[in-house]
């Protein structure tokens, strides 16, 4: 489908968010100026409240397999941070068998069909490695042979977005244009000049619920031999304390309420052992002071913030993105991508181990013509089993591979 529409309306750009949570990428995107959401979907009915709480939109709480593709208006940007439990440790690495693990190809719906300016996508950081690299080269795959120049980084919330907490996700942003591509760069470390103290009020009386005590957890004795220092976070790992020992609070899951096994911990001022409360939890995401949290339970909070992204990362990256889009030659009018062939010449830089990035350089008819092209190249042409021994050595460089499109 052509979707020949003017960008938004001439000031800003138009977002379409899938899997919205409670809306932390938009948040990012908002903060960076020149955005504004249009569109968001949610199937999680507590999500929702969150969401609707802190944005001026009415969620489309619908099942996305349930949404038709002329049900969505136009954005400028598509973006999604899709489930990640089916890419992850905690999903049993089940990636595409698992039934979630079809939610991107839900997606991919609309992009294809949206044809946005941009597509910006977050997961865990496992998800390059998955499956051998199988995963990763399926999403990169169908983005690229959808007309879309990507590039894609691992970035830890305490180095990339001045927030304490140990927080590795990968981000993939897509260009429809090869000029805004061009000049669409992930930012640069930054120094973590902000600490516990700026998201932890180790002075808060909380409500009893939030404390460990000797009384009521058996592990107590454990939990006092261990927790000592107000300069680290610990967690209770059913059979032992863990320690965080950079000073920062651990990765935040979305399993956090689930018994509070997971639920950092800390030494308060009156030297009590207590839980971190769920809008400490939002604090350690970067959530802005101001973020409404609805009245529903601690677990659903917990899980909220778990399943949520660190916000400061995203503003920084979505400054980059504004600034590529100025290059962007179609500001004015989206021009539908055309098929060229029925095999895609598909280029591939890896960078490193978590940071590349890969586009089509070219279509054929035939297999046998996209061979003879990238023999003609300096760069080297592999095949699907090669690219997966270059995954699994974790090995970097600048290659070729076709796919049928």
């Amino acid at each position: 489908m052509t979707n020949s529409v003017s960008s938004s309306n001439g000031k800003d750009y138009s977002i379409a968010s899938f899997f919205a949570g409670v809306g932390g990428i938009e948040l990012g995107f908002l903060q960076s100026g020149e955005f504004r959401v249009v569109y968001a979907n949610e199937f999680d009915k507590y999500a929702k409240e969150t969401y609707e709480l802190n944005h001026d939109l009415e969620i489309d709480s619908r099942d996305i397999r349930d949404i038709k593709e002329n049900e969505v208006p136009y954005a400028d940007v598509i973006m999604g941070g899709f489930p990640c439990q089916a890419f992850s440790i905690a999903g049993y690495r089940k990636g595409f068998e698992d039934d979630r693990g079809d939610l991107f190809f839900e997606l991919l719906r609309f992009i294809k069909n949206n044809e946005p300016r941009v597509v910006f996508l977050e997961n865990v950081k496992n998800m390059v490695g998955h499956d051998h690299g199988n995963t990763f080269k399926i999403i990169r795959e169908a983005l690229a042979i959808n007309g879309y120049y990507i590039k894609w980084k691992v970035l830890n919330a305490k180095d990339y977005g001045n927030t304490p907490q140990n927080r590795e996700r990968i981000y993939i942003v897509g260009f429809k244009s090869k000029e805004a591509f061009d000049d669409f760069h992930f930012p640069e470390k930054i120094e973590l000049n902000s600490d516990l103290t700026d998201i932890i009020d180790f002075d808060l009386k909380a409500d009893e619920r939030f404390y460990y005590e000797k009384d009521k957890q058996p592990f107590y004795d454990k939990l006092v031999e261990s927790i000592t220092s107000q300069d680290t976070v610990y967690q209770w790992r059913r059979q032992y304390v863990r320690e965080n020992k950079n000073g920062v609070v651990p990765t935040l899951t979305a399993n956090m309420g689930t018994g509070g096994h997971n639920v950092p911990l800390i030494l308060t001022n009156e030297n009590k052992i207590r839980k971190l409360t769920p809008k400490e939890t939002f604090n350690a995401q970067g959530f802005p002071k101001e973020f409404k949290l609805p009245d529903i339970s601690n677990g659903q909070l917990y899980k909220q913030a778990g399943n949520s992204v660190v916000v400061p990362v995203i503003k920084r990256i979505t400054d980059n993105i504004k600034r590529a889009l100025k290059s962007d030659p179609f500001e004015k009018e989206q021009i539908s991508f055309l098929f060229r062939g029925d095999y895609a010449l598909i280029y591939i830089d890896i960078k490193e181990r978590f940071e590349g990035e890969s586009y089509v350089k070219e279509y054929f008819n035939t297999y046998e013509e996209a061979e003879e092209f990238a023999e003609e190249s300096e760069i080297e042409l592999i095949n699907d089993e090669e690219y997966i021994n270059i995954i699994k050595k974790g090995k970097s460089g600048k290659f070729l591979i076709i796919e049928p499109v």
